[in-house]
């Protein structure tokens, strides 16, 4: 499989890479079908999804264990460093087929798909649009074969959707920053070699007064709270990360000073895209399940998926994912033509996440009772699904920020 993602990358992507922003605006108007190129990449993740993740994700899921080898796979395959540069060991992949790569992923295990989307949206991200020279040498070249993952912090127990409202302090004491406070349900906590943390340097500038730190795992100062037992994605590890007078490096800023708000939105929209193809992929999952149980399980002398209303449950369902990966890879395609694509992002994790929900919870009713049991993965992309409208924004935040950008375009057209 890796030699079939090697050669995609060699031979095939320079294409991709040339397409002018002219060829993509036309094809986020028309999109149909995928350049053949990403169904190369579609099929490699697909087929690694299917013999790696599938079998094992269930067992992952009841044992809360972080798939090592697997993540290891993930980084042979370029997966987890897809649109970061070659320069620094990454795939340089577009972004359209991160979100392809993320939705066949979390097909396979929703749990893979997170720890694969934190590694390249929110920590690789972020570093390779904001780092220098020398951070990315450090910080991103390690992390992109499996070895190393990295992790995010932003939330804390009191600012939840408010990421302006840090607590965390950052004071320059030298040639050392000293970090102080707690980040709540850092996903890849323990398993991360390093950290992308937000911490106010500036009360008085409130959102324009936040910084980004670059963190290295393990570090005095660093401690990792407990590992919160969850609904879903239980296959990763999700805790606090607690400082205490923890003095990093004057150098390890990320970006300049009171640039911390700016990275963590510009890294969030990105981040969308991803979080919207694991959505995709359960969704995808559910639907799959919905119908190999439909078609073989009778009732009244034949299979239940000729009934009507099962019929019309899978259809339903079919549009709503249909939907949801189109608004998704338009996304992804804006953002490959330099274009501005906050809201689009926007509403494919909104449309994807809750395509998910949908779906997930139609699959359980067509299966009836064996839907909730654990014999069955059905339970499994239910409680996986839910989390998708909570983070990188709820649902309640992607209307905001939608609603928000329509104003602004409503605004400049009537100016």
């Amino acid at each position: 499989m890796s030699s079939v993602l090697s050669t995609f990358t060699r031979r095939i992507l320079p294409h991709v890479r040339q397409t002018s922003g002219h060829q993509v605006r036309c094809a986020v108007s028309s999109l149909a079908s995928l350049p053949e190129e990403h169904e190369m990449l579609r099929k490699t993740c697909r087929d690694f999804a299917d013999n790696e993740l599938k079998p094992n994700a269930a067992e992952w899921d009841r044992n809360h264990t972080y798939p090592v080898k697997q993540v290891k796979g993930l980084g042979e395959l370029g997966l987890l460093a897809v649109s970061v540069s070659e320069k620094y060991g990454g795939t340089n992949l577009d972004y359209l087929a991160y979100a392809i790569a993320m939705e066949e992923i979390s097909r396979g295990c929703a749990s893979t798909g997170t720890i694969m989307s934190v590694n390249n949206s929110l920590y690789l991200g972020p570093l390779e649009g904001f780092g220098t020279e020398k951070q990315k040498e450090e910080f991103i070249a390690p992390f992109v074969n499996g070895d190393r993952v990295g992790c995010f912090a932003l939330s804390e127990p009191d600012n939840g959707s408010d990421a302006g409202a840090a607590s965390t302090t950052a004071r320059l004491d030298g040639d050392h920053w000293v970090l102080n406070g707690a980040k709540m349900w850092i996903t890849n906590g323990y398993e991360a070699e390093a950290a992308i943390v937000f911490a106010r340097t500036d009360k008085a500038m409130k959102h324009k007064g936040i910084s980004a730190f670059i963190v290295p795992k393990p570090y005095e100062g660093l401690a990792l709270g407990k590992k919160e037992d969850k609904l879903g994605i239980k296959a990763t590890s999700t805790c606090q990360l607690m400082f205490e007078d923890c003095r990093i490096p004057k150098e390890n800023i990320l970006g300049q000073e009171g640039m911390g708000f700016k990275i963590a939105m510009s890294t969030l929209d990105a981040g969308r895209i991803g979080i919207a193809g694991q959505a995709l992929g359960i969704a995808q999952a559910s639907i799959d399940c919905a119908i190999d149980y439909a078609t073989k399980r009778e009732a009244f002398n034949q299979p239940i998926s000729r009934f009507q209303t099962i019929q019309t449950k899978l259809a339903d369902m079919e549009v709503r994912v249909e939907s949801a990966r189109l608004l998704t890879w338009k996304a992804a395609m804006m953002k490959d033509a330099g274009l501005n694509y906050t809201q689009e992002a926007a509403m494919g994790k909104l449309a994807a996440s809750e395509a998910a929900t949908y779906c997930s919870h139609q699959a359980i009713q067509i299966l009836g009772g064996m839907g909730y049991v654990t014999d069955m993965p059905a339970e499994r992309h239910y409680r996986d699904a839910r989390i998708t409208e909570i983070y990188e924004g709820t649902s309640e935040i992607q209307k905001f920020v939608i609603a928000g950008q329509m104003l602004k375009k409503h605004s400049e057209m009537m100016s």
